[in-house]
C-alpha cells in the first residue's frame, strides 16, 4: 500500500470515528444537584406479558424517573442486544452534580456500570450506589428507539416505561432489578421505556 493509500485509509478512520463520537458527545453543566427527585416505582397497571418481537415481556414495576446521563454505551452482539441496544448510566440527587461527577472515573462495558474515584469518594460511596444505575434499555417502538439514539452524556432526561422480566422461547431470559440498593450481577435495571424526553 502506498503512503498516499495509508494516509488516505487514516483520514477515513478519523471521519468515521469523528461521525460516531460527535452525535453522543457529552453536554456540559454547572456545578449543583440539576435532578432533586428520585425514581418512582409502583406496582405494575398490568402484568400482562407483551410480546416484543421474539421476546416475551412480563411488566414487574411501572417505572419513571428523572435523571442525568452519566454515560451511554450501545451494543450489537452480545445476548440481549436486539432487545436492548443501548445501556444508560444515570444519576439523580447528589449524582446529577457536575461538581461529585467531576471526581469520578465512570466506564459502562459488557453491560456492567462502574465508577472510580483517586483518593477519596466526592459523597459517600453507598449514596453513589442509591443514586445512580445502569439501565438496559428496550425501546417500545421505532420512534422511542429515534429518540433514545439522540441521547448524549450529560443530557437530562424524563424516562417512563416498565420494569420487566424477558423471555426468550430458545431459554434466554433476563430479569431487571427491583431496587436501587443492589451492586453487581443482576442489579441493573432493565426497562421497557415507553417514552423518553430530555427535560
Amino acid at each position: 500500500m502506498s503512503p498516499r493509500s495509508i494516509a488516505i485509509a487514516l483520514i477515513a478512520l478519523a471521519l468515521i470515528g469523528a461521525a460516531r463520537w460527535y452525535p453522543h458527545r457529552s453536554i456540559a453543566h454547572e456545578a449543583g444537584v440539576l435532578i432533586d427527585s428520585v425514581p418512582q416505582q409502583r406496582e405494575p397497571a398490568s402484568a400482562a406479558p407483551i410480546e416484543h418481537g421474539d421476546y416475551r415481556l412480563t411488566p414487574l414495576a411501572d417505572f419513571e424517573l428523572d435523571a442525568r446521563v452519566l454515560s451511554r454505551a450501545d451494543y450489537s452482539i452480545d445476548a440481549g442486544s436486539d432487545l436492548s441496544p443501548t445501556d444508560l448510566a444515570l444519576g439523580w440527587r447528589r449524582m446529577s452534580d457536575t461538581a461529585v461527577i467531576e471526581q469520578l472515573d465512570i466506564e459502562q462495558s459488557v453491560r456492567f456500570y462502574s465508577y472510580r474515584w483517586q483518593h477519596a469518594p466526592p459523597i459517600p460511596a453507598d449514596e453513589i450506589m442509591r443514586s445512580s444505575a445502569n439501565m438496559h434499555l428496550i425501546p417500545a417502538d421505532g420512534t422511542v428507539k429515534d429518540d433514545l439514539d439522540k441521547v448524549r452524556p450529560g443530557a437530562l432526561i424524563h424516562l417512563r416505561g416498565h420494569l420487566v422480566y424477558a423471555q426468550r422461547s430458545d431459554g434466554f431470559h433476563w430479569r431487571s432489578s427491583l431496587t436501587r440498593e443492589d451492586t453487581g450481577a443482576g442489579a441493573c435495571e432493565l426497562v421497557l421505556v415507553e417514552a423518553i424526553e430530555r427535560l
